[in-house]
């Protein structure tokens, strides 16, 4: 267990319960709490997207939504605004203890 995991446990408790992340997804989650770091609540969809094709790239190297953000359908685009959001959220939860 690194520091990374309590933030990504925290990020994935921020999901919104229609949310629902893949399985075997700890490792996106990773990810998703490095972007919590580098960009807290600036982090973007676009942002979201480009951690999960990363992932995906290494357990699904086919998937069709391998492509930039920008050459997605808006119904695929929005499948990151939950994450995005949940990332925005656990951010807050961080830096302000108010928020918790």
């Amino acid at each position: 267990m690194s520091h990374l995991d309590p933030i990504a446990e925290l990020i994935r408790s921020c999901l919104p319960t229609e949310a629902t992340p893949p399985a075997g997804s700890d490792d996106l989650f990773r990810i998703y709490a490095v972007l919590l770091q580098a960009k807290g609540e600036q982090v973007t969809d676009e942002d979201v997207h480009n951690a999960w094709t990363a992932w995906t790239q290494s357990t699904d190297d086919s998937h069709k939504a391998l492509v930039a953000f920008r050459d997605l359908d808006a119904r695929t685009r929005a499948l990151d605004a939950p994450y995005t959001l949940a990332i925005r959220t656990a951010a807050r939860r961080l830096h302000d203890p108010a928020d918790r």
